[in-house]
């Protein structure tokens, strides 16, 4: 069922190591020692196809199409009790939440309680106390686990994650499905990375002196895993990726994404992740932070949000420093002002289309969406404003996800409904900003928020420097012959996941690399800025907006290790003086005793008996 989208570029990836331990050598053989002590690290043979997981396409009488109905109608007819599972124990609060469907507020699809301090940290012993025995678990043990999840999650349990993603989060099928595809990519990709880790070896130069190697240990304590609501395989990313390299994790999913988190928590349990290594963790957000930040065995942070809630994050470590047992690890990517910039020599219909996919599919709120579009003078009147505006206008919008035909649906929650709200308050009353399209909102069955577009006189209008996650474009129409002075201006205010060029001029998208080398994490050109794949296209944010860890890639595996190097020497020296110094051991009384059956100095008393009455010094 998979196709081989990413085979070669995954391919490619494996061979990165060797290559560069291959250059450091310089032509020094590495060599493995005959020690018969047991390994302390694992090795692994690189010569499985990798591919992402294939994008079902529900065609009408389609098997898929029928489960997913089945499981779409299961999900409704059912409010799902979500609890609190720490060390495989389950928990319930006593208060009690709805996750309601965005689109239809009055309609619980599940219910759940907010876990206390003392509850957050009871887990947090939990974490700590698995988190030593589960390090010790062997690497090839692990990946088996995360395999097992893979296939999971890509057969029996795929539709109920997709329903609840779509029903719960309020995606269509198109995005719910890529959702969960991307879901099965970082549990059957990661491992591939792992192994790659793995099989790095320090260089070994001669096989009779020493043996170097390198061991991947998990970190000292716990890690606390704060997933965001718009995305099912990056709340479990965030969550999983840390256990599969050795630590113990407290997870807390978002209120608005807890029935999906919570399938696929348990996805992971039948896969085999033991009690205790992942604790799910449903908490009220400054609770949770409070107190995983003030734990002396707090060893890391893995967040995905806003780049507001990951510099408070940040400062409660800073607060505590001195009280830590480790330097706690701070990973965290939020989606900051993605863009869309246009060159008089591209194709309008790419851009045209490209920008309404990015800006408005999932209503504007996934990480990489576009929230500003850079159009030149010469195209923007004749070739791209009606296209972009007569489609827009025509997206279907207010309706329930799971209707075929909706390129979205409703924006989150109240609090996005009303954060966005006020954004198009301003947009109205603001003299620099005039809506062409949309505008409108209404939440009396859901929280509907029509697709609207923007036109923007003035670049330094907050409009076009902060992240909005609406489904809100801004489009600033620059004079062609103020390219270079218009792209400056872009790369010092939009700090973001992504950026995409669109042009046929390639001395122009040799100028944007070049531009846009240092403001976002991720460059596409003549491509819209979501839609990134793990393995092919690995993501991170630029400046302020995130750690640019790469989600995807060996580097974001790297971030949960601390790696041992272990040195064996079968020859140790003996010589306490270089032999520029001129200085002869015997004559300032250094013998040395060389036992012939071990190469090592001897340890029997009786065998420096006659040195001794010489007077002579022995080691």
């Amino acid at each position: 069922m998979m196709s081989k989208v990413a085979h070669g570029i995954v391919s490619n990836m494996r061979s990165i190591l060797p290559r560069l331990e291959a250059s450091v050598k310089g032509g020094i053989v590495s060599v493995r020692s005959t020690s018969k002590r047991p390994e302390l690290s694992e090795h692994f043979t690189l010569d499985e196809a990798v591919a992402n997981e294939k994008l079902l396409q529900y065609e009408e009488g389609s098997k898929e199409r029928t489960e997913l109905e089945t499981a779409l109608l299961g999900v409704l007819n059912r409010v799902e009790h979500v609890p609190i599972v720490i060390n495989g124990q389950e928990f319930q609060a006593k208060e009690d939440f709805q996750q309601v469907l965005p689109y239809d507020i009055q309609q619980p699809i599940a219910h759940y309680g907010h876990a206390h301090r003392v509850l957050i940290q009871m887990a947090i012993e939990k974490s700590v106390e698995a988190q030593v025995k589960w390090d010790k678990v062997r690497l090839s043990d692990r990946i088996d686990i995360w395999e097992r999840a893979a296939m999971l999650i890509a057969g029996r349990y795929r539709y109920n994650i997709i329903a609840a993603t779509m029903l719960g989060q309020g995606k269509t099928l198109r995005q719910a499905e890529m959702d969960v595809a991307e879901l099965v990519d970082f549990m059957r990709i990661n491992p591939v990375f792992l192994r790659e880790l793995a099989n790095y070896e320090p260089i070994t130069d001669t096989q009779s002196k020493c043996r170097n190697s390198m061991r991947l240990r998990g970190l000292s304590g716990f890690v606390a895993a704060i997933s965001p609501f718009n995305f099912t395989g990056i709340a479990a990313n965030l969550a999983y990726t840390p256990a599969l390299m050795g630590n113990s994790v407290l997870w807390k999913p978002s209120d608005s994404a807890i029935l999906s988190n919570y399938f696929v928590f348990k996805a992971l349990r039948e896969a085999g992740v033991p009690d205790g290594v992942v604790n799910f963790v449903p908490a009220e957000e400054t609770t949770f932070a409070s107190v995983v930040t003030q734990h002396p065995k707090l060893a890391g942070i893995n967040f995905t949000g806003t780049s507001t809630v990951l510099k408070v994050l940040w400062q409660l470590v800073a607060q505590n420093i001195n009280f830590y047992q480790n330097y706690p690890r701070l990973v965290g990517e939020g989606g900051g002002k993605n863009f869309h910039f246009v060159h008089s020599s591209a194709e309008p219909e790419t851009a045209v289309a490209c920008t309404i996919r990015a800006a408005f599919e999932y209503a504007g709120q996934k990480c990489s969406s576009c929230s500003m579009l850079y159009v030149p003078e010469s195209l923007w009147q004749n070739h791209i404003r009606e296209p972009l505006l007569g489609i827009t206008a025509s997206l279907v919008v207010r309706q329930d996800a799971t209707y075929c035909d909706s390129f979205c649906s409703a924006v989150i929650n109240r609090r996005a409904y009303d954060r966005i709200y006020m954004w198009l308050r301003y947009i109205d009353q603001s003299p620099s900003c005039q809506i062409l399209v949309g505008g409108s909102c209404d939440k009396r069955r859901g929280y509907y928020v029509d697709p609207t577009v923007v036109l923007v006189k003035d670049l330094d209008n907050i409009i076009c420097r902060e992240e909005l996650l609406a489904p809100i474009l801004g489009v600033y129409v620059y004079p062609d012959h103020k390219l270079k002075e218009t792209m400056d201006k872009v790369a010092q205010i939009n700090h973001g996941l992504t950026g995409s060029v669109f042009a046929q001029d390639q001395s122009f998208i040799e100028q944007a690399y070049d531009a846009f080398r240092v403001n976002v994490g991720n460059l596409n050109v003549n491509d819209k800025s979501t839609g990134l794949m793990v393995g092919q296209q690995p993501f991170g944010a630029g400046h302020m907006t995130g750690t640019s860890d790469k989600l995807g890639s060996p580097h974001s595996l790297l971030r949960w290790t601390s790696p041992q190097v272990i040195k064996e020497s079968y020859k140790p020296h003996r010589n306490i003086y270089y032999p520029y110094m001129q200085i002869d051991d015997q004559e300032h009384g250094i013998v040395h005793v060389k036992n012939e059956a071990s190469d090592v100095l001897s340890q029997d008393e009786s065998f420096y008996g006659d040195f001794k009455n010489e007077g002579t010094k022995v080691v």
